[in-house]
């Protein structure tokens, strides 16, 4: 399958996607999450656009998309804005939304925001907000898994995070994948090049810095805290949740109670994989992915 490729303007910002199918099938937006970019999806690309028009786009602040210097402008109300401009650019009133770690948060408000819009939901490893508030308060090992968090947040994270060409970074994420060969030399030569686009890597940070959710220090972490209100964050359209179980960032202790938010819900773990599940698992994302389309009136 081809994967070409293009950009489209939004009403702030002008996005780079990768696409495959043709215009008329149903629409499949595919959003990827930090540190990653388009690429991540090309298994998806491959084998969705023969019945769909699959289109994975870099979001803002990454790679060849537009990269606000204001933290403001990555704050989530524009994140959300952003899926619904992909939408409308592509001339979709209804489709199909697949989404891993950030790109999941976004996902998931979206979803919440405009069931209407969806045909189907499909989450990799990315956290509800409402189960994601309650573990971050109320449960330790969440609290401390989430504490790079308060790093990525920081003035310092840029240079961590980007010395000795992205040591750190590639050590926090694809290391062992590309010395188990998941993944090849061009696949980490493509990585290190979106990361070194000038301004990505604070793109990518600063949706971290936008974001209020709170990170609390672990020995603040208290099973009786009280949680602050939230708005509904129920999620009236149909979800699939692939949840690789190894991941030690978001632990699967997120999806206990994930029903009471979404009703029409269907979870798949996959108990040998880590939070990269695309690296790791792409014939059985696709293959469950595939199975679940298929099984939907």
């Amino acid at each position: 399958m081809d994967i070409g490729h293009g950009f489209l303007q939004l009403d702030e910002v002008k996005l780079h996607y990768a696409r495959s199918g043709d215009a008329g099938q149903p629409l499949m937006l595919c959003v990827h999450g930090f540190p990653e970019y388009w690429h991540m999806w090309q298994p998806l690309l491959e084998e969705f656009g023969r019945d769909h028009l699959v289109v994975a786009p870099d979001m803002r602040g990454y790679n060849l998309s537009d990269k606000p210097a204001d933290v403001a402008a990555y704050a989530p109300k524009k994140l959300v804005g952003d899926i619904d401009g992909l939408r409308r650019g592509f001339g979709a009133e209804r489709f199909t939304l697949v989404a891993h770690d950030w790109g999941g948060a976004v996902a998931w408000a979206y979803a919440i925001a405009h069931p209407e819009r969806l045909d189907r939901l499909v989450i990799i490893n990315a956290t509800h907000p409402a189960t994601f508030l309650r573990d971050l308060l109320r449960h330790r090992p969440q609290t401390e898994a989430s504490q790079y968090m308060r790093l990525f947040r920081s003035p310092e994270a840029e240079a961590k995070l980007s010395a000795d060409n992205y040591a750190w970074m590639w050590d926090f994420t694809f290391r062992r994948h590309h010395e188990a060969g998941q993944m090849s030399d061009a696949d980490r030569d493509a990585y290190l090049a979106a990361w070194s686009q000038p301004g990505a890597l604070t793109g990518g940070l600063n949706w971290y810095r936008a974001t209020r959710m709170p990170v609390p220090k672990p020995e603040e972490a208290d099973p009786a805290a009280a949680l602050p209100p939230m708005p509904d964050t129920t999620v009236r359209v149909p979800t699939l949740v692939i949840w690789g179980e190894q991941d030690h960032a978001l632990l699967p202790h997120l999806l206990e109670g994930l029903e009471e938010y979404v009703p029409d819900l269907t979870v798949h773990r996959l108990p040998q994989a880590s939070h990269w599940v695309m690296q790791e698992e792409p014939d059985q994302v696709r293959r469950i992915i595939r199975d679940y389309i298929a099984a939907q009136p």
